[in-house]
């Protein structure tokens, strides 16, 4: 299957990056390669992208677009958590910008064998790094109830999180719960029949849970961002686009945080803590999808682009 995705919030990213023609770009989910495709456009000889993802087909399918640019690309197989050591690899301190498209890209869930998508028959599996040895199958068979509750109240925000979890341990005193099908038939067994007909696919939130808890999205983010804003150069910016409310609330706080750092008690006549700003918020609200887009790319919808920029 070819790796297709469509780049959202594309022109908006491009331009809030304010790309300099020599300047050091990193793409940390480099995907198909639609954002760096546009940054390398842009660059001169001396200028450089550094394309980062975990997912073996996203890094051929970008190897393969990006080739006209070998002369100003380098691609690494990693987790955007390990950008410090990958700059450190490739002997650059700082660089002047870097993007983050979160979630799951539209190949991932077209690609059915994955296991991302609710909308067919296949295992349940949901990596986004295939060398990694834990599946969703796992979460699904082996979490306790309670363990199952937190974890789709928390990361799907379901309020039948509770009934949920109580039929999956329900179903699984007989057999293992192996595929996607069955998941989708205990979840809308969980929930009455005159919610589902107002609401969209009932196993949306639930899948959500999972992928999120099996490739720790949210702790790699909450983790790694400070340290992204730490790695621009003065005038350097990172963009951000998420695609629901959890990454956005994290995003928005840490970028909140860099620019007031101050834990100094609101009274006080001056800063005593000594903390100093890292930059400065671009986006006061985030930027969403237009009509035309979200036409276009249904799933756009939900997406949200945050911008900082480094003093």
């Amino acid at each position: 299957m070819e790796f297709n995705h469509v780049s959202v919030l594309l022109n908006e990213t491009i331009e809030k990056l304010k790309i300099r023609p020599d300047g050091t770009y990193v793409d940390g989910t480099l995907g198909g390669g639609g954002h760096s495709y546009e940054i390398c456009k842009r660059l001169n000889e001396y200028g450089l992208l550094i394309g980062i993802d975990q997912d073996g087909d996203a890094i051929a399918a970008a190897t393969e677009r990006l080739k006209e640019f070998r002369d100003r690309s380098t691609i690494v197989r990693s987790n955007y958590s390990e950008i410090k050591q990958v700059l450190m690899q490739l002997r650059v301190k700082e660089v002047d910008g870097i993007v983050l498209d979160l979630g799951v890209s539209s190949y991932q869930l077209d690609n059915y064998e994955r296991g991302f998508s609710y909308m067919s028959d296949a295992p349940l599996d949901m990596r986004m790094d295939k060398r990694q040895e834990l599946t969703a199958r796992d979460i699904v068979n082996d979490y306790t109830e309670q363990e199952l509750y937190q974890m789709i109240r928390d990361y799907g925000e379901d309020k039948f999180a509770k009934n949920i979890a109580k039929h999956i341990v329900e179903y699984r005193k007989d057999k293992d719960i192996e595929t996607t099908s069955e998941l989708n038939e205990i979840i809308k067994a969980s929930i009455p029949m005159k919610v589902q007909k107002n609401m969209g696919h009932p196993s949306k939130k639930t899948y959500q849970a999972i992928r999120i808890e099996l490739n720790k999205e949210l702790d790699v983010l909450e983790d790694t961002l400070n340290d992204m804003i730490r790695l621009l150069k003065p005038g350097g910016r990172i963009c951000v686009i998420t695609f629901h409310s959890l990454e956005d609330r994290i995003v928005k706080t840490i970028f909140k945080k860099a620019e007031n750092p101050c834990t100094c008690p609101p009274d006080f006549p001056v800063c005593v803590c000594k903390k100093v700003p890292l930059g400065k918020v671009i986006t006061r609200k985030p930027i969403l999808p237009s009509e035309e887009e979200m036409e276009s790319n249904s799933r756009s919808k939900s997406a949200k682009l945050r911008v900082f920029e480094r003093i």
